[in-house]
C-alpha cells in the first residue's frame, strides 16, 4: 500500500490561529463594545503553545501504540476517497466517546478541565488546550487502528477535527443556518457545551457532528445565555496551575480521604464532584434541581 506524505495540519495553521485570534480581538473591543480579557487570553494561548511542544514529545508514543495494533488489524484500509469519508465519521464517534468521558470519569477529566477552564469565551479559548491528556486519551482512537486504518490516516483525521473546532469557540456568530445547525457542531452548540448552567452540563460532547449528541441523548439547544468557565473556578492565570491543578486535587482525594482503600481508588474514575462519603454533587444532581425549580416556577 502506498503511503503518501502528509504534514502536520495544526503547525500549519498556526500562523491563521493567530491572525483570527487578533481580528477577534478587535471585533470584540470596537464592535460589541467589551473589554478582552488580555491575561485569559495569554494564559489560553500559553496553554496551547505548551500543548503543541508536548506533542512533540508524545507522537512517538502515539504512533507506537498505534502500529503496534494497526499488525493485528482486521481489514487493510487504502488511502483513498472512500476510506477518509468512513474515518471522517469514525474519527468523530471515537472522538465523541473520549469528549464524553472526559466528563464522566476524573481521571479523564483532570487533563481536560484544563479546556474549560477559561470564563471567557472566544477563539484564544479553542488553544487552552491540556499538558497531559496527549499521553493517553489516545487509547479511545486505538480501536481505529485494529479495524485497518493507517496510523497516519488517524492521526491526520484527529487533526482535522480539532483544526474544525477551533472556529466554534466565539461569541461572533449566534447561529447558522438550521440545516447546518441540526447536523454540525457549531458556536452555538458549543457555547452550551462550555457553560455552567445546570442544563448545560455535560452537554454537547461534538467533535464536528452534534449528530451524535442527539443519539446519545446528551443535545441541549442554546436558549439562556451561557455563564462560562467551571462550577468552582480556580481563579489563576498561572499556566502550571491550570495544567495540573486538578491532578493535585484527585489525587489528594485519593491519598486523605478517611475511607477504604477501594473507594480512593473510585476517585479516579467516577465523575467530578463525587464524594466516596455521598456529601459531593454531581453535574446531574445540578441538572435534577435545575428541573425541580423550573416545575415548582410553572
Amino acid at each position: 500500500m502506498q503511503i503518501p506524505e502528509i504534514p502536520n495540519l495544526v503547525h500549519y495553521a498556526i500562523p491563521f490561529f493567530v491572525l483570527t485570534v487578533i481580528i477577534e480581538v478587535i471585533l470584540t473591543v470596537k464592535v460589541k463594545l467589551e473589554d478582552y480579557e488580555f491575561k485569559d487570553a495569554a494564559t489560553s494561548i500559553t496553554m496551547g503553545l505548551g500543548n503543541v511542544f508536548i506533542g512533540l514529545l508524545t507522537k512517538g508514543l502515539v504512533f507506537g501504540v498505534f502500529f503496534f495494533l494497526y499488525q493485528y488489524r482486521l481489514f487493510t484500509i487504502p488511502f483513498t476517497w472512500w476510506a477518509w469519508f468512513i474515518l471522517l465519521f469514525a474519527e468523530d464517534f471515537a472522538y465523541y466517546w473520549n469528549h464524553r468521558i472526559a466528563h464522566e470519569s476524573r481521571l479523564f477529566w483532570a487533563s481536560h478541565v484544563v479546556h474549560h477552564s477559561s470564563t471567557k469565551y472566544n477563539l484564544s479559548t479553542a488553544l487552552r488546550q491540556t499538558w497531559s491528556g496527549s499521553f493517553y486519551t489516545f487509547i479511545f482512537w486505538a480501536p481505529l487502528a485494529i479495524i485497518g486504518f493507517h496510523p497516519l490516516m488517524i492521526v491526520t483525521q484527529m487533526s482535522v477535527s480539532l483544526l474544525y473546532q477551533y472556529w466554534i469557540h466565539t461569541e461572533l456568530i449566534d447561529k447558522m443556518p438550521k440545516w447546518f445547525e441540526a447536523v454540525f457542531n457549531t458556536p452555538s452548540h458549543h457555547r452550551v457545551h462550555h457553560a455552567t448552567n445546570p442544563q448545560y452540563l455535560d452537554r454537547n460532547h461534538a467533535g464536528i457532528f452534534i449528530i451524535w449528541d442527539k443519539f446519545f441523548g446528551t443535545f441541549e439547544p442554546e436558549v439562556e445565555k451561557p455563564v462560562y468557565g467551571l462550577v468552582k473556578n480556580i481563579n489563576t492565570y498561572n499556566p502550571i496551575k491550570v495544567a495540573f491543578i486538578e491532578w493535585y486535587t484527585m489525587f489528594n482525594d485519593i491519598f486523605t480521604s478517611k475511607t477504604t482503600l477501594g473507594k480512593r481508588f473510585l476517585y479516579l474514575f467516577k465523575p467530578p464532584g463525587w464524594k466516596h462519603d455521598g456529601t459531593g454533587k454531581l453535574s446531574m444532581d445540578l441538572r435534577k434541581e435545575w428541573e425541580e425549580n423550573k416545575k415548582g416556577e410553572v
